[in-house]
């Protein structure tokens, strides 16, 4: 599959201030590499924490972020687009816009309760609040702890309007041995719920299931 394919599928990724960038990023390449067009907004502080945590340096204006996303992730020409903060007239930004699941990750405490209360201050509050109001599919990967009665309240309200709150936390029965590993469960269990192909983990019982299918 490429981008030009009538398969290739449109995700919305954004990365806000919260620490685990490693997971949005990972995402980001995964997405490329299944043939998906991406498109990405990044906050400011999201920008501090990935040069914090990584060993990327996003430039600060949309054309040289979307530059440099794209030869680090191996895009394909037009395959990641970066909008900027308040670009209005972005797909995300409008109900009339392309249907496409919108994930943030990793998703601040601060972006959660603009979610919850309907902020669209900025264009990754803004998609949010239109997948929301579309009843799209929308994910958000907090990476916070321990959680105040606040976070569990916004992740609260905003379950029961339909988004769907994956916490960063990675399990331990897949025997991880390194960093890559735990980082790789949580964005298969993302790339699972968004219906993308992956081999990054096996599924829960697949090993059993295929030993009695074949015995």
């Amino acid at each position: 599959m490429n981008e030009h394919s009538p398969q290739a599928r449109t995700i919305n990724l954004a990365f806000t201030g919260a620490s685990g960038a490693q997971y949005g990023l990972r995402l980001l390449q995964c997405l490329v590499a299944a043939g998906c067009r991406v498109h990405v907004m990044v906050s400011r502080a999201a920008q501090v924490v990935i040069a914090t945590e990584t060993d990327l340096k996003l430039p600060g204006s949309p054309p040289a972020m979307q530059e440099t996303l794209t030869e680090w992730s191996q895009a394909k020409p037009g395959q990641v687009l970066v909008f900027g903060r308040e670009d209005w007239f972005a797909p995300p930004a409008s109900g009339s816009g392309e249907k496409a699941p919108l994930v943030v990750c990793p998703c601040s405490t601060g972006t959660l309760s603009a979610l919850a209360t309907g902020a669209s201050n900025n264009l990754i509050e803004r998609a949010g609040d239109v997948a929301l109001k579309e009843r799209r599919q929308l994910i958000l990967v907090p990476r916070e702890a321990p959680f105040s009665e606040v976070h569990l309240e916004n992740m609260l309200k905003l379950t029961r309007m339909g988004a769907v709150i994956m916490p960063a936390s990675p399990g331990f029965y897949h025997k991880p041995s390194s960093v890559q590993d735990l980082v790789d469960f949580v964005v298969a269990r993302l790339l699972d719920h968004l219906d993308i192909p992956q081999d990054l983990m096996p599924r829960w019982g697949e090993e059993r299931a295929q030993g009695k299918r074949s015995g």
